[in-house]
């Protein structure tokens, strides 16, 4: 059984290590910028830069924009394929994972042929109408994510009864929709909601070839013209993806926490 036991926490300390050790390598090398000593003048530098702060801003906006058109746009979808579409649903998860599939720079591409100044539905014409399709950009390529997670969350529950019940009881589907169903997937939607905010603020492709201020391209440009900054933007980001992993965890223990069993 020791022999046994042996072999998997070789794997799990290796890849620790792998994961770790350059981790630590980039945090030291930030921290470098004074000569002969260790500072935070590198992380100084880059939270009090305006760029970051507009940049960053920017970033969270759109995000939470794209987070709310995830939401409206996923939720019903994957309800009524659950509850009446069962049939649909290998077509949908396959539709589902294209932007898997798909280079970002293909998608966005294909927006900027297709929405163009010149097209029937102009969405580059203007900075806002841009920021709009950056938003849409931004749900295609967190689709996956956000599919997979309410799905998960729907598969959880008896979708068929509780709908039933709220029908005897007269509510119509919009309130079914969002009193029922809604709170029931709450953990699933906030697993794919920072999900999706973490795949938004490091996102460069789509931000670039559109032309917007959004916090990947300046990621790109500070690497670009800096020695110092990268590497404290890059402990930044990495702090806020994992923060939002952590925030995972915390509702959904929280949820589990909440339910009490009956007697």
């Amino acid at each position: 059984m020791k022999r046994a036991t042996v072999g998997p926490w070789i794997a799990v300390i290796l890849g620790a290590c792998y994961f770790i050790i350059p981790l630590i390598a980039t945090v030291e090398f930030s921290m470098r910028m004074r000569r002969g000593e260790y500072s935070f003048d590198a992380y100084v530098i880059v939270l009090t830069d305006p760029r970051f702060q507009a940049t960053f801003l920017y970033s969270t906006v759109l995000a939470l924009a794209t987070i709310v058109v995830g939401v409206l746009l996923v939720v019903p979808t994957a309800y009524w394929i659950e509850l009446r579409l069962r049939r649909l649903r290998p077509i949908v998860e396959f539709i589902t994972l294209l932007p898997l599939v798909i280079p970002a720079i293909v998608l966005v591409f294909g927006y900027l042929r297709i929405y163009n100044s010149s097209s029937l539905i102009p969405l580059t014409g203007s900075e806002r109408s841009t920021d709009l399709l950056l938003t849409f950009s931004y749900v295609t390529l967190a689709l996956p994510y956000m599919y997979r997670a309410v799905d998960n969350g729907l598969r959880a529950i008896d979708v068929r009864t509780l709908t039933e019940a709220a029908e005897s009881l007269g509510a119509g589907w919009p309130t079914i929709l969002f009193k029922v169903i809604f709170p029931n997937v709450r953990v699933a939607i906030l697993s794919g909601a920072f999900l999706t905010f973490a795949i938004v603020i490091g996102e460069f492709t789509m931000a670039a070839l559109l032309d917007r201020p959004a916090f990947g391209p300046y990621l790109q440009l500070i690497g670009a013209n800096r020695a110092y900054e990268p590497a404290a933007l890059a402990i930044i980001a990495f702090a806020v993806t994992w923060a939002c992993m952590g925030l995972i965890n915390i509702f959904g223990r929280a949820a589990r926490g909440s339910v009490r069993p009956t007697h």
